[in-house]
């Protein structure tokens, strides 16, 4: 999603302490910059804080979890162990810089900061929707023929795929790093101007109308399409299978058949969650696009506007915790990765107090 955020608030119409710091950064001349620290944007720092913490524990267990242990190495799972790495690569360079804005006035990274961090969100986006879609399909393929058997060739194939979702989600986000620069928008209420980062050339209405309608349909619309149509087919195969299969002679199958009945029911969740937390995010950009000469300051949108991008960073962190909370042995492996760390000290103190005792 774009980092550029139309909505100004005023601290001084509003009546919000606002602190006089100086910068660490300095301009050309060589001049230290003073940099206005909003208090709200303290506590909103705060919540993006926890939730790179939260989401980097998760992502970086789910991915441990997925490729250190054998019989956690599916072809879902390796799926999700790209989707994580997409997470992870958000949370630790997108969501700081995101959260950096609501602590001070003014675009700290430069012009090839706006290019580098656009580039690394669309990218992260891409790899996230473009792998829920893969994921959705290889449900439909398990559900209508459940007896294929997994095979070394078919663990290379399922790699392979995950490196041209990166390929052309990097694709994608070439021309948003190309096209990202700082632009100077002035506010009508006050005569202000505010520097933001914005992905398309500031030249006109229409560019920035182009840019939110095909993010829109490209990364949200079209994807969660293909994903409706597969999730059509395997509830049709499911409601024939079904029908089709009797009690006795075939336990096994149904097994197997329950098993990725339970798998596709985890992916349409994750593809759900997907969709609520990046809708409202798209909306205002739709919004703001096609009011682009219009500055909204009202507090609404403000408020609106944080928490669309809350909610939007949330789903980097959320799915590991919503996988273990639907798979038993995931969630089994999940704690024994989590705690491993804390294993070898627990070991040392043990010996330690044994040595201890025996010198006594």
């Amino acid at each position: 999603m774009s980092l550029e955020d139309s909505f100004v608030v005023n601290p001084e119409d509003s009546g919000v302490l606002v602190v006089n710091v100086s910068g660490v950064f300095s301009d050309s001349t060589g001049e230290r910059s003073q940099y206005n620290i909003w208090l709200p944007g303290v506590g909103i720092a705060a919540v993006y804080g926890i939730i790179i913490i939260v989401g980097f524990i998760g992502n970086i267990t789910l991915i441990k979890t997925c490729l250190l242990v054998k019989s956690m190495r599916t072809v879902p799972n390796l799926f999700l162990s790209s989707l994580a790495l997409g997470d992870l690569l958000l949370l630790v360079t997108c969501a700081p810089v995101d959260a950096s804005r609501y602590l001070v006035d003014e675009w700290l990274f430069g012009r090839v900061g706006c290019k580098l961090i656009a580039f690394i969100q669309l990218t992260s986006v891409g790899v996230s929707v473009f792998t829920l879609t893969a994921l959705s399909a290889d449900r439909y393929k398990a559900i209508v023929t459940p007896l294929d058997i997994h095979t070394s060739r078919a663990t290379l194939s399922i790699c392979l795929r995950a490196g041209l979702i990166w390929l052309l989600s990097v694709t994608l986000a070439i021309p948003e790093a190309v096209f990202s620069d700082l632009h100077t928008f002035t506010t009508s209420h006050a005569n202000e101007t505010f520097v933001s980062c914005g992905p398309y050339p500031h030249v006109g209405e229409l560019h920035p109308k182009i840019h939110s309608t095909a993010f829109f349909l490209i990364f949200y619309i079209i994807p969660l399409f293909i994903i409706s149509v597969y999730y059509c087919f395997i509830a049709r195969s499911l409601v024939r299978s079904s029908e089709d299969l009797h009690a006795e002679g075939h336990l096994h199958l149904h097994k197997q058949i329950k098993s990725r009945k339970r798998l596709a029911k985890t992916v349409l969740v994750f593809v759900g969650l997907f969709a609520v937390c990046w809708l409202p995010s798209h909306v205002i950009y739709l919004y703001r696009s096609y009011h682009y000469k219009q500055v909204d300051p009202s507090l609404g949108h403000f408020i609106a506007s944080v928490l669309a991008r809350v909610l939007a960073f949330t789903n980097s962190c959320v799915n590991p915790f919503a996988l273990y909370l639907m798979s038993k042995s995931f969630s089994k492996h999940f704690d024994k990765q989590l705690l491993c760390c804390a294993a070898p000290r627990r070991w040392y103190n043990q010996n330690s107090g044994r040595t201890n005792t025996t010198t006594v």
